[in-house]
């Protein structure tokens, strides 16, 4: 509140002409320029007179009319009544019923039915001050002002005749055909139509609230940009930033600083540095650091990507979510990577594109592109396109692997219980007692098999057609053949926790990973 109140004290020593050099201005008396009848009443004193009657008065270059009016010449001061009317000067005229005016400190003070009227703004209210040496008008019961489309109500006011601003104070309401405001304390330039926000604001519009304790609304183009703590919320979202720029005419914003965007019907939340927004075309995008977080009562999958793009439906409700480039996600039960991702909120289907690899439990799964499906947040099934391998560590050095042309993997609780897999499949191994005995290296090829597993490691291999199986003491497997062709264990690449989403590898971890003997085979 520390600009709030110096605002007020420059209005203040403006409009009270603080400082002994405005006393020291030539002094101007107040002429009699016509009345129809003169009274002299002794009760009054001797020095004042009694105008009647289509009453005229002049100082400087104003006048004033009214009814009737007591003037005293000594103090250079007069009272006026009934069909009060100043005319300050070629665009600001004032009326009221009743009138004290101050020759001395040119300062007018109306009361009852007060309208000041400057070019296209007209303000009323029951009790007026205005400073003719500031040209500031004051009220302290309520005042209404008109200018063109735009109608503003607050409890105390001030106004800069020169520079056509208003300040305003207290329960300040702006309204226009296509919003009302409130706020605090606000100002409003009648030049430019535009109103400044100096407090906690609110503006609601047919389809939205915006909210913000700084900022500017340009109400001629339907324009405002707005900073400290604004959000823009409707029915089923709300955005928020360090700073928003927002355009009613085009529909189009800005957000800049700690954007979020949050889907309390998709339970989604959007954040970033910066997004922009297209309301018309239901469209958003958001970027730097940007991360989206779906949540339910069990858990919450953090997704990372150098930029997200948002789809909206005809309700603003989320729909869809594209994340491109650099794309890391991270969920207590699962996690992945690849460098596009299109998530579908309607029917809770994520897809991986270019090199995407997923880890569920101990298991990475990796395939051109891979199609999850999810339920209730939990992941259902998911399908491996081309060149599908899944990959668990066995021991520090022995993994057991599955390849095939496509697979389609079926969860429960998020686990994996079973593989299809269709064409050209292939299995590497390794079998053990339950103390963890190695009986041998299971070796399998045919063109579909089933995997069931238990606890997430293999169980049980089926086959549909003929399939070429072979046991292998460990001695007896050259170490070239325990790697199917196209291994690669990305474990560096895993994201470890949700904070970790924003990790890139440095170029010592990415030489690492290249000249792990797990990858051998690659070269």
């Amino acid at each position: 509140m520390l600009r709030t109140s110096v605002i007020i004290v420059v209005f203040c020593a403006l409009f009270l002409s603080a400082g002994a050099g405005l006393y020291a201005q030539k002094k101007s008396k107040v002429h009699i320029k016509h009345a129809d009848a003169f009274r002299y009443d002794e009760k009054r004193g001797k020095n004042i007179q009694m105008l009647i009657g289509q009453v005229v008065m002049r100082q400087d270059s104003t006048y004033f009319y009214c009814d009737s009016a007591f003037l005293n010449d000594r103090t250079n001061s007069f009272e006026a009544f009934g069909k009060v009317h100043i005319d300050v000067n070629d665009t600001v005229d004032l009326y009221g019923d009743r009138l004290y005016y101050d020759g001395k400190t040119k300062v007018a003070e109306l009361f009852e039915k007060v309208k000041l009227v400057d070019k296209n703004t007209v303000l009323t209210t029951e009790h007026l001050v205005y400073n003719r040496r500031t040209q500031i008008a004051f009220y302290d019961v309520g005042g209404h002002i008109v200018n063109q489309d735009n109608t503003l109500t607050s409890e105390r006011g001030y106004y800069d005749t020169k520079s056509r601003i208003f300040y305003f104070r207290k329960d300040v309401v702006l309204k226009n055909p296509d919003s009302e405001t409130y706020s605090d304390t606000l100002t409003y330039n009648t030049n430019n139509e535009t109103a400044y926000f100096h407090g906690p604001t609110v503006i609601r519009g047919e389809e939205s609230t915006i909210y913000c304790e700084e900022g500017w609304y340009d109400t001629k183009n339907d324009l405002s940009k707005l900073v400290e703590r604004p959000s823009i919320s409707n029915a089923g979202q709300t955005i928020s930033a360090d700073s928003l720029i927002y355009d009613n005419l085009s529909y189009f914003g800005r957000a800049y600083g700690h954007v979020q965007i949050h889907d309390t019907v998709r339970n989604v939340f959007i954040r970033g540095r910066l997004g922009e927004m297209w309301d018309d075309k239901g469209v958003s995008y958001i970027t730097d650091s940007a991360v989206a977080v779906t949540y339910d009562e069990h858990d919450s999958l953090f997704i990372h990507a150098d930029t997200m793009w948002i789809h909206f439906d005809k309700n603003r409700d989320a729909k869809s979510l594209f994340a491109y480039n650099n794309v890391r996600f991270y969920r207590s039960d699962f996690q992945g990577k690849c460098d596009s991702l299109a998530y579908s909120m309607s029917d809770s289907t994520i897809k991986m594109y270019n090199d995407p690899t997923l880890w569920s439990k101990q298991n990475q799964l990796t395939a051109d592109s891979i199609f999850i499906v999810t339920a209730s947040n939990r992941i259902d099934s998911l399908i491996m396109f081309n060149t599908a391998f899944i990959i668990s560590s066995d021991t520090i050095d022995s993994y057991n692997q599955i390849k095939g042309k496509n697979m389609v993997g079926y969860f429960r609780n998020n686990e994996i219980y079973k593989i299809a897999v269709d064409g050209n499949a292939q299995t590497v191994y390794y079998i053990r007692e339950e103390d963890g005995y190695l009986i041998g290296i299971n070796v399998a090829e045919s063109s579909t098999m089933e995997i069931r597993f238990k606890d997430s490691e293999i169980n049980n291999l089926s086959y549909q057609n003929q399939a070429t199986e072979n046991m292998y003491p460990e001695v007896d497997l050259p170490t070239e053949q325990r790697q199917l062709k196209g291994f690669t264990w990305q474990l560096e690449a895993r994201p470890k926790d949700k904070w970790d989403i924003f990790r890139r590898l440095s170029d010592e971890e990415e030489a690492v990973e290249e000249n792990d003997p797990a990858n051998a085979s690659e070269k």
